[in-house]
C-alpha cells in the first residue's frame, strides 16, 4: 500500500513537472515570436522613414539632373513597391530593389558637382545616411530575434511543444544581394 502511494506521488510529481516544462517552453516561444514582431515593427518604421525622405531627395536630384529620368523613375518605382508590400518577405524584396535604385541614384549624383554642393541635397543625404545606419541596426536585431526563435524552436523539448502548439519556423531573414560581396571597380 505504501509503495503504491509513493508511486502515485512520484507519477503526479512527474506530470506536474512536465506540465510546468511544457508551459515554460510555450511561453518562451510565444515571447520570442512577439520579439520578432517587435523587431519587425522597428525595421518597418525605419524603412518608412527612408521612404519618406526619398521624394525630397528625388526632387532635388531632378532639379539638377533632368536627363537622368530613368534612374529617378527606378527610385520612384522601388519606393512604390515598398509602399505596396504587405508581408515581411515582400517588404524585404522591395527594400532590396530600393537599395539598388538608391545606389544608382548616388552614382548619378557624382556626375553633378553643383548638386553635391547644394545644401538641401547635402542635408537630405546626411539624413538618408543616418536612416541607412538605423535600418542596418534594425535588420541585424530582427535577424537575431528570428535566429534565436528558430534555434529554440528546433531544440528539445521546445520542438515538441512547438509542434503541439502550432509554432512555425520564421524564414523571413534579411540577406545580402548576390552581388553585394563583389568589390566595385573604381577607375580614374
Amino acid at each position: 500500500m505504501k509503495t503504491r502511494i509513493i508511486v502515485l506521488i512520484v507519477v503526479a510529481f512527474a506530470i506536474v513537472l512536465g506540465g510546468c516544462g511544457f508551459v515554460g517552453a510555450r511561453n518562451k516561444l510565444a515571447t520570442e515570436r512577439e520579439a520578432i514582431s517587435g523587431q519587425w515593427s522597428q525595421v518597418d518604421a525605419d524603412l518608412q522613414r527612408r521612404a519618406d525622405l526619398i521624394p525630397n531627395l528625388v526632387e532635388t536630384v531632378k532639379g539638377y539632373a533632368k536627363e537622368e529620368t530613368g534612374v529617378v523613375q527606378s527610385v520612384a518605382n522601388a519606393r512604390a513597391a515598398l509602399g505596396g508590400a504587405r508581408t515581411p518577405e515582400d517588404k524585404i524584396q522591395a527594400n532590396n530593389q530600393l537599395d539598388g535604385a538608391l545606389s544608382r541614384l548616388l552614382v548619378v549624383v557624382e556626375n553633378y558637382p553643383n548638386l553635391k554642393a547644394n545644401e538641401n541635397f547635402r542635408q537630405l543625404q546626411f539624413e538618408l545616411a543616418g536612416t541607412e545606419n538605423r535600418i542596418l541596426q534594425s535588420r541585424r536585431r530582427y535577424n537575431e530575434a528570428v535566429q534565436t526563435y528558430n534555434t529554440d524552436l528546433s531544440l528539445f523539448p521546445a520542438n515538441v511543444v512547438a509542434s503541439i502548439s502550432g509554432f512555425q519556423r520564421e524564414d523571413a531573414y534579411f540577406k545580402p544581394e548576390p552581388g553585394a560581396r563583389t568589390v566595385p571597380k573604381v577607375q580614374f
